[in-house]
């Protein structure tokens, strides 16, 4: 008899409590806000924008008891980096990006892990014998905003895999499967060879997907790769690439999808794989 793979399934409670995890290990060392004043604009602000809906759509008490257990659960299912990620990061983003000249940067997300494996400029992601999904090749140059490569920039990269699920974020995968820190070479190119990722659902078995039904939205993203790139004395690039074509680049749930970060890639030999060249341009710091 024929063994059956079964696909590793990434529930609301896992990829939270892990993504709960990465945040938290990431600000430990981060210098809490100490201006009062704009803590005082921001909450304030926030607090008016609430009481707003209240009094314009008349919230009922029912309605909002249904909101304080939702948020109180939201916390409990370790689902805030999620939430916040989905919804809110992708406005966050324009915002601290609206003045950058190079690659348009795009929400981090909640599934970035630091420190992945060290990779030279021509190599290939850390991936299983017979790794699912279209095998890809991406590559380009890494430069700044006047042209000039650059030699030695990082590249840390990581995906979604053929079904729709992150190492680190479901059980079952190996710890640094599509992941990697791809370091550019002398003229700063880069060739990357992986796997398309596949579209995939955020988890909806936990207080997102609660919302979700009751809202009447889709949970679906477009397949992407998540770049971050840095390179001595500029602005770090975080951004994620779409591919052309693809489902959901027109309703993705996190609205994160931007016209010039989409791939075009290219069939290759019998067509069974592609490959794309994709420069990625760095602002100065």
């Amino acid at each position: 008899m024929t063994e059956q793979l079964t696909a590793p399934t990434a529930t609301a409670a896992s990829s939270g409590a892990a993504a709960t995890e990465q945040f938290r290990a990431r600000q430990r060392d981060q210098a809490p806000v100490a201006d009062t004043a704009r803590v005082s604009t921001l909450a304030g602000e926030l607090i008016g924008a609430a009481r707003d809906i209240v009094r314009r759509h008349k919230v009922t008490y029912a309605e909002f008891d249904a909101l304080k257990a939702w948020l109180i659960q939201v916390g409990e299912d370790g689902e805030w980096p999620l939430f916040l990620d989905v919804w809110i990061e992708q406005t966050v983003e324009q915002v601290a990006n609206e003045n950058r000249d190079g690659t348009k940067g795009s929400p981090e997300g909640p599934y970035f892990v630091p420190d992945a494996p060290r990779l030279p400029a021509d190599s290939a992601l850390p991936m299983r014998e017979n790794e699912g999904g279209v095998p890809l090749v991406f590559q380009g140059r890494v430069t700044s905003t006047d042209g000039t490569p650059l030699p030695g920039a990082t590249i840390e990269m990581w995906q979604a895999d053929d079904d729709g699920v992150y190492s680190q974020f479901a059980p079952g995968l190996p710890e640094w499967n599509l992941r990697g820190t791809v370091v550019t070479g002398d003229d700063g190119a880069f060739k990357v060879r992986t796997v398309e990722p596949s579209p995939y659902e955020i988890p909806t078995d936990g207080s997102c997907g609660r919302l979700i039904a009751a809202a009447g939205w889709h949970a679906w993203r477009p397949a992407h790769l998540h770049v971050r790139v840095s390179a001595e004395r500029h602005q770090v690039l975080t951004t994620q690439l779409y591919f052309k074509g693809g489902p959901h680049i027109e309703d993705d749930i996190a609205s994160a999808v931007k016209p010039e970060l989409i791939l075009d890639p290219t069939p290759v030999g019998d067509g069974s794989s592609r490959e794309v060249t994709y420069g990625l341009v760095l602002d100065p710091a």
